[in-house]
């Protein structure tokens, strides 16, 4: 068995953030891993020089690692037989006894998610497309709801489908679109990726097939990966139809300001793609996550307004509109669709807690209000971050975003290894692999304008001093020695 290079970059996460010599930052982290057991005993490791190529430094930087940790009995170096994790270690066998790889099925190895639960220290994230705090709308509607909640009798506080009130609030805001909707079509989700982790330990078994965008929003993807899912991607709109004919298990897409290109998709093509599902009987899930942050005009009507209401499932979150830490999502189906979720999601949790649930109620009766303030904000912040890569970084290209919190840019080399410099100047950026199922997309990297100006320049900064570093006025090779 042998570690997946792509995985494997993952984990290591910010292993160059730190001080000191690089191969003594990598060997920290490896020997990390090994003990935590995410690098499993007889684990095969990469290449001294693929390892060295995706992590853009010298050869000498990851031999002078596995060296080390072959000193420690952490690993043995064999000539023709690679660099093995040493079966010394403490037995961690996954199930049966039968030990696993490197990212296994029960933990996440998508860079993105990494980020959030061993945060870099020094390091600007523009790795986590959210609010960076929350506003004081919300502080208000969380004073309002806790007054609110003095007032409960009656109640144990238990709803697995979501507090009747903010349930029978979204149905509104759903109607108000031209959706006709119930209560009894909606379900409250702790944010977004509960609601799409739930649809797919529903509608998916193992090996059925997920078609998706590519690139598409890789929270997603790790949902359809915890349920043992396979993949096609389509590149467009017309290729997403016509995979349709083949039935897949699921379609997944993001109709509206797109993650992570800022995309919106026009009426007449989502009219098409609401038949096609209907004409072959595949459930779509329109992630609306990010709707309401369209920079011109209204919000363009959902998908389940073209369709008939049996086929489209539509996933919504106050996450990006407000705040991330406001866990506040929802699931707008069919009744039956519902009901066997809200029978699903009892098992784990009985339901959401409910004071963030009254402030949602508030915050969604204000939704103009909240979607004028927060696009104000950040048509000036990509605006801002579209003139600085323009002036410091004139070889990478980027359409400007039709709305969402994120652009979409290319650059002339290997974007992944590109992020590995780019940490060691101090940001971390999600590379485009991260965001397509099929591994394309190398190229590119997603970059949020959600940070205030000031933040936007320094960061555009330090990344057109770490490109500098890559694009061959010093060869990543190069950078072996550097401390940081």
């Amino acid at each position: 068995m042998g570690a997946n290079n792509d995985e494997l970059i993952a984990r290591l996460g910010r292993w160059s953030s730190g001080r000191g010599p690089l191969y003594l930052l990598l060997a920290v982290r490896l020997r990390a891993l090994i003990d935590d057991g995410e690098l499993r005993p007889g684990t095969l490791l990469p290449p001294d020089r693929e390892l060295a190529r995706s992590l853009a430094v010298g050869r000498g930087t990851v031999v002078a690692a596995y060296d080390l940790l072959q000193q420690e009995g952490r690993v043995v170096r064999r000539q023709g037989s690679g660099t093995r994790v040493c079966a010394a270690q403490r037995p961690l066998s996954g199930p049966g006894g039968t030990a696993g790889t490197a990212g296994t099925a029960d933990t996440t190895a998508n860079p993105l998610l990494l980020h959030l639960l061993d945060p870099p220290e020094n390091v600007t994230l523009l790795s986590c497309a959210a609010p960076d705090g929350p506003p004081p709308v919300l502080v208000e509607a969380y004073l309002e709801a806790a007054a609110r909640l003095g007032r409960i009798r009656h109640d144990i506080g238990y709803h697995p489908a979501g507090y009747p009130e903010l349930r029978e609030r979204i149905a509104s805001y759903h109607r108000e679109r031209g959706v006709p909707t119930t209560a009894g079509q909606i379900m409250v989700t702790n944010g977004g990726q509960q609601a799409l982790t739930l649809l797919a330990n529903l509608l998916l078994s193992p090996g059925d097939t997920v078609l998706t965008e590519a690139p598409t929003y890789p929270g997603a993807l790790e949902s359809f990966r915890e349920a043992a899912a396979l993949f096609r991607t389509a590149a467009d709109a017309e290729a997403f139809g016509a995979a349709l004919a083949d039935r897949p298990a699921l379609g997944y897409l993001v109709p509206t300001c797109h993650n992570p290109t800022g995309a919106i998709m026009p009426p007449l093509v989502r009219r098409r793609l609401a038949a096609l599902a209907a004409e072959h009987d595949v459930p779509l899930v329109e992630d609306e996550v990010p709707a309401e942050l369209c920079f011109s005009g209204e919000t363009p009507p959902p998908l389940a307004y073209f369709g008939d209401g049996r086929r489209i499932i539509t996933v919504g979150s106050l996450s990006k509109l407000v705040w991330g830490g406001l866990r506040i999502g929802w699931i707008r189906a069919a009744a039956p669709v519902i009901s066997r979720l809200v029978r699903l999601r009892a098992v784990h949790d009985l339901g959401g807690e409910i004071l963030g649930q009254l402030a949602a109620a508030s915050l969604i009766s204000q939704m103009d209000r909240l979607r004028r303030d927060r696009i104000d904000v950040l048509r000036r912040r990509h605006d801002h971050l579209l003139g600085e890569l323009a002036a410091k970084l004139p070889s990478w290209s980027a359409e400007p975003a039709l709305g969402g919190q994120t652009i979409w840019v290319r650059l002339p080399g290997d974007a992944g290894a590109f992020a590995q410099v780019a940490l060691r100047h101090g940001v971390a950026v999600p590379q485009g692999r991260s965001f397509d199922p099929s591994g394309g997309h190398g190229d590119h990297l997603r970059l949020p304008f959600l940070f205030d100006e000031e933040t936007l320049t320094a960061s555009v900064t330090a990344l057109a001093a770490a490109w500098r570093d890559y694009d061959g006025t010093r060869r990543p090779g190069t950078l072996q020695a550097l401390v940081v």
